[in-house]
């Protein structure tokens, strides 16, 4: 990890807290530095192989949608698992090509499809265009599943940082809209409350590639106001209701402002009746998780994800939303 972090500071990306939007999104990124890293390591073939992969613009309303589906090696005789994938960057900055390799090892590890979006970003397009975008995908996905040969009874949600926010967000919306639920939901390092005091917010205030100071740019640039942080949808720890969901993935990075979210969003899903199940890795990063072709910590993490989305499409299917049975027992923690 440190040399990937040596390798990007050799990029010389400028802090983006003191960028516009349009010149962050120009700026290397811990993406850029996987692949000059890996040709520092002579690893010339870094990328997953995967069966294929496709450009296509989503005819969902009232915005079409840019998204890339990935497809498995795999060979099957029906209908494919699907995983509709949220790239991180703060509602802000990156894309479906800075996220390339996640979404390349989601498929090959679950043996899913994954359709990864290209949703709205500010500030051109403000809170809530990103989570209103992320819903919709998700409804398009479970009412198009026939037109990409996906199995509509079993689709999983995905998503890194302010993707792992929209992953668990797009979940409550198939809730309380009424629509099929997901039958898992992995959240990477999600962005899971308002508060940027927490004892992992001070104690990495200062990391890379994300800092505090980042990620208050970050709500600078896509909230409209002081007022979007009460929104549920922003702070999932304190406003949230994150009952009646389907079983939750949370994978964390030990050296990050936002690993604290992820142990008080693990606590809050249990004492909502949700089954979750958490793991930090240590001496890692935020952005780890895509940097597999010079980070083992990155397979790992990969491997977890992906054999537990594989036993949700396995396991029998969801109950419609509605009351929490009697004696719910929540998903157990693994042994690390």
């Amino acid at each position: 990890m440190r040399a990937l972090l040596e390798t990007l500071a050799r990029l010389n990306p400028q802090p983006i807290e003191t960028l516009s939007a349009a010149d962050a999104r120009r700026q290397p990124s811990l993406a850029d530095a996987v692949k000059a890293r890996a040709l520092e390591l002579s690893n010339t073939n870094p990328m997953r192989v995967i069966g294929s992969q496709q450009d296509m613009t989503l005819n969902t309303v009232p915005n079409p949608l840019i998204a890339r589906l990935y497809r498995p090696v795999v060979n099957y005789s029906g209908p494919v698992p699907l995983i509709v994938y949220f790239h991180g960057g703060g509602w802000v900055i990156a894309n479906i090509d800075t996220y390339d390799e996640s979404a390349r090892a989601l498929c090959v590890e679950s043996g899913a499809m994954v359709l990864s979006i290209n949703y709205r970003q500010g500030p051109e397009v403000r809170f809530p265009g990103a989570h209103d975008d992320a819903n919709v995908a998700y409804a398009w996905a479970v009412r198009n599943a026939a037109s990409i040969n996906a199995d509509p009874n079993k689709i999983a949600i995905a998503g890194e940082s302010a993707g792992g926010n929209l992953a668990i967000n797009a979940a409550i919306y198939a809730r309380d809209a009424g629509l099929p639920a997901p039958k898992v939901v992995a959240s990477i390092y999600p962005v899971g409350g308002v508060d940027l005091n927490t004892p992992s917010y001070q104690q990495f205030a200062n990391a890379k590639p994300l800092n505090k100071p980042m990620i208050e740019w970050f709500v600078r640039n896509y909230t409209r106001s002081p007022q979007d942080l009460q929104d549920p949808r922003m702070d999932l720890i304190g406003k949230a209701d994150l009952s009646r969901l389907p079983p939750v993935i949370l994978v964390n990075a030990e050296i990050d402002p936002l690993a604290d979210d992820g142990v008080r969003l693990e606590r809050k899903f249990r004492a909502a009746g949700t089954p979750v199940i958490q793991r930090t890795y240590p001496g890692v990063t935020h952005e780890f998780f895509g940097a597999d072709p010079v980070l083992t910590k990155a397979k790992e993490a990969q491997s977890f994800v992906g054999a537990e989305i594989r036993r949700a499409f396995d396991a029998p299917a969801l109950p419609p939303a509605g009351p929490v049975p009697r004696g719910r027992q929540p998903m157990r923690r693994p042994a690390m």
